[in-house]
């Protein structure tokens, strides 16, 4: 229980041992000097701007919420980098974006572990779906250029997608951020982007660790990471053993890079910097590159327990033979017409701007294909039209007998 009393005599108190009036103190906060006033006569200053109080006083955040000074030769955490009152008073903001709608949360935030009921009509014989997932060197970009929320989308996006290929539905998220200070609108930020998007993709973000290391991680730097449950009926579970000699293989639509090829992106800027403002059909290289990891859940929940589909690939590092080669049983090969791709206008300039030949770019980048589904062909319109109402969906090659997983014939036309 904080007592506001002991706060405001600390706040007066140590304002005076460094010889500053209140309009010093209001000046240097670019705050109004009854605000000041207000704080040494009970009123407790606002999280926002605690921190820059506490750095003006020449103490920890933990010290003024306490109204205790600690002795200058004695060690403590908040020494160490780490204000335990101000992350908790963070923590309580955060509390508001983890009260998921899902009833079958039954564990209130802050519980040592989360509990989830996992008990799901309609699926019969379930199979728990686990998978961890972080958004990669795109991260860094995101954080540069001011995408902290579309960054949660992407991991958060990748994550759903990665189980609901094998046909299963998406449950609950669990995250991880790891940094080095607390900068309270940059937590705040994205534990809201990952609930946000959790939503969207009907699951609910249930609880996580936000991990404050100093010394550790460099100032400024957020690494994201994120692991999701789901579940799926033993027996439509899409893995791909049942895809046969003839089977259509179909593109999905991508909306650009995703979270793949972004170390490769890193260098391109570095080495071009005037890129970043270039226009790629009506959006600068920037905007272009931090577009939202495409989430395809939506979509193919409505193909789940088709048995014309066969297999679905998600297209991410090592592009489209380096995923759909994972479905694919041993002895048959997809045969991919590469003169069928529609690679997106930001592929075509990445290859042209870099100089990238075409085999670097399918090993490096989607090239504009999300996901491919390998599906019965005489069903393969069926396919097209169900994910045509939400994404692009066209056919790109068949299955044949072959050693190889997967060949490419013809080019793409970039």
């Amino acid at each position: 229980m904080l007592d506001n009393e002991k706060i405001s005599n600390f706040i007066s108190a140590r304002r005076r041992k460094l010889g500053m009036t209140q309009r010093d103190v209001a000046k240097r906060l670019n705050v109004s000097f009854q605000a000041v006033s207000k704080w040494e006569n009970g009123t407790l200053p606002n999280i926002e701007i605690l921190a820059e109080l506490a750095k003006l006083l020449q103490v920890s955040a933990d010290e003024i919420l306490s109204g205790i000074e600690r002795a200058p030769e004695s060690f403590s955490y908040g020494r160490a980098g780490v204000d335990i009152a101000y992350t908790d008073e963070i923590k309580r903001e955060m509390s508001k974006y983890m009260k998921p709608d899902d009833k079958r949360v039954i564990s209130p935030h802050g519980s040592f572990a989360s509990l989830y009921d996992i008990t799901c009509s309609g699926i019969d014989d379930p199979v728990l779906v686990l998978k961890s997932e972080e958004p990669g060197s795109k991260q860094k970009l995101a954080m540069e250029y001011g995408y902290t929320e579309s960054l949660c989308y992407d991991m958060v996006n990748h994550l759903v997608n990665d189980i609901a290929v094998m046909g299963a539905r998406p449950l609950a998220v669990l995250d991880t951020i790891v940094c080095s200070n607390a900068e309270r609108e940059t937590i705040i930020s994205l534990i809201k982007g990952i609930s946000d998007a959790c939503r969207a993709n009907e699951c609910s973000l249930v609880g996580g660790e936000t991990s404050i290391q100093p010394r550790v991680v460099e100032n400024g730097t957020y690494i994201l990471t994120s692991s999701i449950a789901g579940l799926v009926s033993r027996g439509r579970i899409i893995d791909g053993s049942s895809i046969c000699e003839g089977d259509a293989v179909l593109a999905v639509a991508s909306n650009g890079l995703h979270t793949n090829g972004y170390s490769l992106i890193r260098l391109l800027i570095d080495k071009m910097p005037h890129i970043k403002y270039d226009k790629i059909d009506g959006q600068t290289f920037i905007e272009q590159i931090m577009k939202p990891h495409t989430p395809y859940y939506g979509a193919l929940k409505h193909i789940f327990g088709c048995e014309c589909v066969h297999g679905i690939a998600h297209i991410t590092g090592g592009g489209i033979k380096g995923n759909l080669s994972r479905i694919i049983p041993d002895g048959l090969c997809a045969e991919i017409d590469l003169a069928k791709i529609k690679a997106l206008p930001i592929f075509s300039y990445i290859k042209s701007t870099g100089g990238i030949d075409e085999q670097e770019m399918l090993a490096t980048f989607n090239c504009g294909v999300g996901l491919t589904i390998v599906a019965d062909r005489q069903y393969a319109g069926f396919i097209t039209e169900k994910i045509g109402n939400y994404f692009e969906c066209y056919e790109i090659g068949k299955v044949i007998k072959e050693s190889k997983k997967v060949i490419f014939k013809n080019h793409i036309d970039w």
